[in-house]
C-alpha cells in the first residue's frame, strides 16, 4: 500500500464464527442431539474468548456495533459455561428460573442491538431477529412452558446460520474479490 499500512482483518469474521457455532452446537444440545460437554468446551473458548477478542478488536476499529455485540455475546457464553459447571459440580445451583432471569436479561439487550442492526443491512437484521425471537422462546421455556425449548433450537439454527453466512459474505468477497454473497439493504434508512 502506497502509505505504508499493511491491511487489516476484519475482527468480525472471527467474532461470527464463534457465536455461529457456539449457537449452533447449544441447539443440537437443545433439540436433544447432544449433552453439554461440547457446549462447555465452546462457551469458554471460541463462543467466548475468541469472540471477546474479536470484540476487543472491533474497539481496535472504532466498530461499536460490533465491540459491543462480540464483547457482549462472548461474555454470554463464558458466564452460561460457568453456570453449566457450577450446577454440575454443585457448587452453587442455579435453577430454571434462575437461568430464566438470567436469559431475560440477554432478551433486554438483544433488543436493544436489534435497533440499529436493522440500520446495517438485511442479514444483520435478519440475524438479530432470529436472536431475538429464540431468546424469547427460551425465556418462556424457563417460565413454564419447557416445550419452546426444542422449538427455539431450531429457530436459533437459523439464526446461527445467518451469523455464518455474513461470515461467509466477508471472506468471500475478500477471497473472490467481489460480493458473492449479497447481505441486502438496511431494514431502516
Amino acid at each position: 500500500m502506497s502509505n505504508g499500512e499493511s491491511p487489516k482483518g476484519n475482527p468480525g469474521v472471527v467474532g461470527l464464527a464463534g457465536f455461529g457455532m457456539t449457537t449452533m452446537i447449544l441447539q443440537f444440545h437443545n433439540v436433544g442431539w447432544c449433552g453439554v460437554g461440547p457446549i462447555v468446551a465452546l462457551a469458554f473458548i471460541f463462543g467466548g474468548l475468541a469472540q471477546m477478542i474479536a470484540g476487543f478488536q472491533e474497539y481496535q476499529s472504532g466498530n461499536n456495533f460490533g465491540y459491543s455485540a462480540f464483547v457482549a455475546y462472548g461474555s454470554f457464553w463464558i458466564a452460561l459455561g460457568i453456570i453449566f459447571l457450577l450446577n454440575h459440580f454443585n457448587i452453587y445451583h442455579s435453577s430454571t428460573t434462575d437461568t430464566g432471569w438470567f436469559l431475560i436479561g440477554w432478551t433486554l439487550y438483544t433488543f436493544i442491538m436489534w435497533i440499529p442492526a436493522m440500520k446495517i443491512h438485511s442479514a444483520m437484521a435478519i440475524t438479530f431477529t432470529l436472536l431475538l425471537i429464540g431468546f424469547i422462546l427460551l425465556d418462556l421455556a424457563h417460565f413454564g412452558y419447557p416445550g419452546m425449548v426444542k422449538i427455539a433450537g431450531y429457530e436459533l439454527m437459523l439464526c446461527a446460520l445467518s451469523a455464518w453466512y455474513m461470515m461467509a459474505h466477508v471472506i468471500f468477497a475478500q477471497v473472490f474479490g467481489r460480493d458473492v454473497l449479497p447481505v441486502g439493504k438496511p431494514w431502516i434508512r
